[in-house]
């Protein structure tokens, strides 16, 4: 078979990592073309991966049999679409189901008349409705974000109104705005791969860090870390099954939603219940650098039952360690970070495997410059992953090997999987 895997992020990277190690792979591709990737996929420097007939001029040239699309901008650009009514095989969501995420009015509404388990929300279209509402109900904590697909989280939780509406403003500029009761709790991501024919397989569920700062205060970003898997009992998946993935799973199939890919529910759990916060019609970020490497099964094998609609008779094979990841973001980020910014010392074994024992990176916002070398385009550069017999082992490991990494004024949370574990502060 021969793949293509469109995106840049570390995500994507860590997708075309997961495919170079499959058994059944002829060419591995990947638009556009990066150095994270380069050792191990051919890059297509010249395909825009949110230009589908860009890219569906590279499989016929090329005889590309699979796109995988996990990442959003070539999603919303119905990419998806158009690779399907010309024959290509694709894993992504179709531009008909992507108002679960992009549309998050849509999902809120979809959620509760299908009973998925949400907080109480509200949606604005303008600051004077908000400011109404705000006063109605002073003294709750709110989160607010913009209606339609964000994935780099942009918002901002608070309690105060002006804070709130002082964010909105800039928001409602260019759009609505939806407004979710907080709701204080562990937050857990949780992957589904999905076939149409209603067959599904959970991944190793997560619990991803988005604050900027230690302790979970500071900026929402894309994503700092994560730890996976999240310990869970039965009698908790057992709600979390009933309160959000089965009403989601049978709304979808009624409502004419399903599609082949990846639906990821954003939930918080408090005690035993789960609310669902979002979904992603795709992989997160760094949720998938962290689940990844943990899995066994072949990823053509997965990808070909999705196809073929027989992923309820895959039997997932994962590994039983766990697994933290952090993220090396630039000086700036996530309001304003600095790029151009050389990496020293990145040698082609950090990009298929790494120096440091039990130690992975997966590297995002970099590219290549005229004198060859590596430098930031963006706000998060890097993830390193690490793996261990539980998540102090793994917690450990990621932070000795972290350092390797460097550029001018990079830095990362000092906190990725502590509230996992007590009474040890593996970071210090």
């Amino acid at each position: 078979m021969k793949v293509l895997v469109l995106g840049s992020g570390a995500k994507d990277h860590a997708v075309a990592w997961w495919f170079s190690k499959s058994r059944m792979i002829e060419k591995l591709y990947m638009a556009p073309a990066s150095p994270a990737t380069r050792d191990f996929a051919q890059g297509l420097s010249d395909v825009n991966p949110s230009d589908g007939q860009q890219v569906l001029k590279a499989c016929r040239e090329l005889g590309i049999d699979f796109v995988f699309i996990g990442t959003e901008a070539p999603l919303m650009t119905g990419v998806v679409d158009i690779l399907n009514s010309n024959g290509i095989s694709t894993f992504g969501t179709p531009t008909h189901s992507l108002k679960l995420e992009a549309d998050k009015k849509f999902s809120r509404e979809f959620a509760r008349r299908n009973g998925v388990n949400i907080p109480d929300y509200a949606a604005f279209t303008n600051a004077e409705d908000l400011s109404a509402y705000l006063d109605k109900n002073g003294g709750k904590t709110f989160v607010i974000k913009p209606n339609d697909i964000s994935p780099s989280r942009i918002m901002t939780s608070s309690s105060d109104p002006k804070v709130l509406i002082d964010f909105a403003k800039g928001l409602l500029e260019k759009g609505p705005v939806v407004l979710d009761e907080y709701e204080s709790g562990i937050p857990v991501t949780i992957s589904m791969f999905m076939d149409d024919n209603g067959g599904t397989l959970m991944l190793p569920i997560c619990s991803e860090y988005t604050k900027s700062e230690h302790g979970d205060k500071g900026m929402a970003t894309g994503g700092m870390g994560a730890v996976c898997p999240v310990p869970m009992d039965y009698e908790c998946l057992s709600n979390v099954y009933n309160q959000v993935i089965n009403p989601t799973l049978e709304g979808m199939k009624n409502e004419n939603l399903s599609y082949k890919g990846i639906l990821t529910f954003s939930l918080v759990q408090t005690g035993n219940d789960f609310k669902l916060v979002d979904y992603h019609v795709r992989f997160n970020d760094p949720a998938a650098q962290t689940i990844i490497p943990l899995i066994k099964t072949d990823p053509v094998e997965i990808m070909d039952a999705i196809r073929m609609g027989t992923l309820s008779k895959v039997n997932l094979n994962v590994s039983d360690r766990s697994a933290v990841s952090v993220v090396i973001a630039s000086e700036g980020y996530p309001l304003k970070p600095r790029t151009g910014l050389r990496l020293h010392a990145v040698d082609a074994p950090y990009y298929s495997s790494s120096p440091y024992a039990d130690t992975q990176f997966f590297f995002g916002a970099v590219k290549v410059g005229e004198d060859k070398s590596v430098y930031t385009s963006g706000g998060r550069v890097a993830t390193a992953v690490a793996f261990g017999e539980n998540i102090l082992d793994a917690n450990r490991k990621v932070y000795e090997a972290i350092s390797a990494v460097e550029f001018k004024g990079a830095w990362h949370r000092e906190d990725i999987g502590n509230k996992f574990f007590s009474s040890v502060n593996a970071a210090s």
